[in-house]
């Protein structure tokens, strides 16, 4: 029996990080932290409340994050984030069901092991292994 994999963060492009943040705070109420340059000058939004360890208080509820629009990624729209278990064997069962892995999965410090792919109907979507 398959392990359902659940949605854990969403991210989206942002051509300037400082207005978007502003946008999302005064709109929505959302906390923008914005990182440096060790960590890709991505920008951490939460969307629910959270713990001490930065994890959802409500079930179901889920935070994210935009990232600086670069000229050499591709697919750079809105996505989704799904943890996994196991990076390599779910990077496997994507290419084994007609998907196309986006490069070899990244170490972000503290959070785990990423990488991003394209599905079967053109969609970039990510892939998440915490790293705890």
């Amino acid at each position: 029996m398959n392990t359902m994999n659940p949605v854990v963060h969403f991210e989206m492009p942002a051509q300037d990080r400082v207005r978007m943040a502003g946008f999302y705070t005064k709109v929505f109420g959302w906390q923008a932290h914005l990182l440096g340059e060790e960590m890709g000058n991505y920008v951490t939004v939460a969307t629910a409340e959270t713990d001490e360890n930065n994890m959802v208080k409500v079930p179901g509820a889920i935070n994210g994050g935009f990232y600086p629009v670069t000229p050499d990624m591709p697919a750079q729209h809105p996505s989704i984030v799904i943890a996994v278990n196991d990076i390599r064997k779910a990077m496997q069962n994507v290419t084994e069901a007609g998907g196309n892995i986006l490069g070899e999965p990244v170490a972000i410090p503290g959070i785990g092991s990423y990488v991003s792919f394209i599905d079967t109907e053109g969609n970039r979507v990510s892939m998440l292994q915490p790293s705890m």
